[in-house]
């Protein structure tokens, strides 16, 4: 059987292909593991506080949030991962990929806590950010305007 340039061409390019999509597998599968637990606390810690808010809960509506919320995690992976190898690796900043993704998993550990604190009828604010700046207090207390409930 004859192989032409065009099939070992194609074989290579298959070849690093898939060579490069196993390298971000093996990057990103405790990131895709803490996404997926960031997530479901996120779904569980919302609807709690749904409901404590006597709001009706559309398990159609959760669901495609909760997609919508996994699909933009994967983006942000996938962002982060070539922003690694194409800035990171050549100036010498391996953090970077871990930094990008640092702020967007702040962001959703600050939307747990607050419907964690919502459900069970307090109204604290958490500032994860707070931690790298000189304040020391990441937490804020928000007087509540209306009755309990």
């Amino acid at each position: 059987r004859k192989v032409t340039l065009l099939t070992k061409l194609i074989m290579t390019y298959a070849y690093h292909f898939l060579l490069g999509l196993h390298d971000f597998f093996q990057w990103c599968r405790l990131l895709l593991l803490l996404t997926s637990i960031l997530t479901i606390a996120d779904l569980y810690f919302g609807i709690k506080a749904a409901r404590y808010r006597h709001e009706v809960v559309r398990r159609s509506r959760a669901l495609k949030r909760t997609m919508n919320k996994i699909c933009s995690y994967l983006v942000w992976i996938v962002v982060a991962y070539t922003f690694g190898e194409s800035f990171g690796k050549p100036f010498g900043i391996d953090l970077l990929p871990l930094i990008i993704l640092l702020i967007i998993y702040g962001v959703e550990l600050e939307s747990i806590f607050s419907n964690y604190f919502e459900a069970k009828g307090m109204k604290i604010k958490i500032n994860i950010f707070k931690l790298f700046s000189n304040k020391t207090d990441i937490i804020e207390i928000e007087e509540n305007d209306e009755t309990d409930r």
